[in-house]
């Protein structure tokens, strides 16, 4: 006799956070399809818009160190409010920074963009440390790969979705400037709803069923048990102390170095080399996500079967994640020489999607590795290390491309992906091996 289905209200919870990070996603990356309005405005060159869109990544690294701290301390759910509101607010004023600057910062409209981008990227920093944080409190261990995966699909979904939002906005308006309005307004409603469903924990929500919580516990105490328990809080610097988690953060440097370069200067690059205007790029500028969107929810798949079938977390995390940034870097040194806009568009596609596979295994580890006391702190250390790629991807292209052309930019991803396949090799999760038929928890 079958036994009766468990209620999942912690799925809603899960769609909820990807919808949450899905706008993250696009109010972030809308300002690269306002280049063409935003340069000429203002007569900034590439090297200054290169530096436009690095600023985010100084307050963003800030922002996700000191997001996963909190979070530990205050509950995932106070630091989604914070933070969500203050991005949405931010992403309004980005509007205006450039006058902003013109008109209180010494005549810059540099210093103004300059200003607002750092305050957004900084509240946009906790989102990823918060996820990771919320998926340790709501998934069961068996099923954390594939939920972190979904979280993270926001970054290819997110990066797709704003081509036609972007140009679609701008198009419908006729400004610019309304595409960042409506973005930040959207991002406040979809934050107060959020906020009437989600708890720190499912045993604080009312809306997750006795049963549901039965089986939580019941998995959690499984874990435990098969688990070494935590019998300290770790000290927060402890982290510099664990070489995997110090490795795999630069494994994670990697992929957000790609994310961003991709995120970032594909319009410019498109409309630079190839010369798509506005009304071409909502399509053209999807493309390169396409298959990432598939492959970031297929690498938590493959991992949480490799850990079934071998019980090895190594071979499941850093084994798939080394595999995949070596074929990333062999698809960018390709893209450097290719001569044909198909046969770019189609090599990042590719590397794009080898880039995303293995995005969850990054955060899996540290849930692997780390305390279960500092999974939030702990994420935000790793955030915070690999997203100094948030500015040096976007700051670094700028510079090569006024150098040495457009060709370089791609030369200097496959360097990074290459240093994250290296590093990744050395990253052992957990610091233990685990049976085969253990069903391994990650704690």
């Amino acid at each position: 006799m079958n036994s009766p289905a468990i209620p999942s209200f912690r799925y809603q919870i899960f769609f909820l956070i990807m919808l949450m990070a899905l706008l993250n996603y696009i109010d972030r990356g809308a300002i690269a399809y306002a280049s063409a309005s935003i340069l000429p405005e203002y007569g900034f060159d590439k090297a200054d818009w290169g530096n436009v869109l690095g600023y985010f990544g100084y307050g963003y690294i800030l922002g996700a160190l000191v997001g996963g701290i909190l979070a530990d301390r205050f509950g995932a759910k106070r630091i989604w409010l914070i933070a969500g509101g203050t991005w949405s607010i931010f992403e309004i004023a980005t509007a205006f920074a450039g006058d902003f600057g013109l008109a209180f910062l010494g005549g810059s409209a540099m210093a103004g963009f300059a200003t607002i981008r750092v305050l957004f990227g900084f509240a946009e920093g906790p989102a990823y440390s918060v996820i990771n944080k919320s998926v340790a409190n709501w998934a069961t261990p068996k099923e954390r790969g594939f939920v972190v995966a979904v979280g993270l699909l926001s970054t290819p979904l997110g990066a797709l979705l704003t081509a036609p939002v972007a140009v679609g906005l701008q198009t419908l308006t006729g400004s610019w400037r309304s595409m960042f309005v409506v973005l930040g307004v959207v991002s406040l409603a979809l934050l107060v709803f959020f906020m009437t469903r989600f708890t720190n924990t499912p045993d604080e929500n009312p809306r997750v069923s006795k049963a549901e919580l039965d089986f939580l516990r019941k998995e959690r105490a499984e874990a435990a048990n098969a688990s070494t328990p935590t019998t300290s809080v770790a000290p927060i610097w402890h982290f510099f102390k664990n070489k995997d988690l110090l490795f795999n953060a630069v494994g994670y440097f990697s992929f957000v170095y790609v994310t961003f370069l991709l995120l970032t200067w594909t319009p410019k690059y498109l409309q630079d080399e190839f010369h798509y205007n506005l009304s071409s790029l909502w399509y053209m500028g999807m493309i390169p996500w396409t298959g990432a969107c598939f492959t970031v929810l297929l690498g938590g798949k493959i991992s949480d079967l490799l850990l079934r079938r071998t019980g090895n977390l190594k071979v499941a995390r850093s084994w798939l994640a080394a595999t995949c940034l070596l074929l990333t870097t062999l698809c960018f040194i390709m893209v450097s020489q290719a001569q044909t806009v198909w046969g770019v568009i189609a090599l990042m596609t590719l590397a794009n999607a080898l880039n995303a596979l293995p995005n969850s295994v990054y955060w899996a580890v540290v849930i692997d590795t780390a305390p279960s006391n500092r999974v939030g702190a702990y994420s935000g250390m790793t955030h915070f290390i690999a997203n100094t790629a948030s500015f040096i991807a976007p700051m670094l292209t700028g510079y090569l491309t006024v150098r040495y052309g457009y060709s370089s930019m791609f030369v200097a991803a496959a360097v990074a992906t290459a240093l994250g396949m290296s590093a990744m090799l050395m990253v052992r999760p957990g610091g233990r091996q685990v049976a085969p038929s253990s069903q391994p928890a990650a704690v």
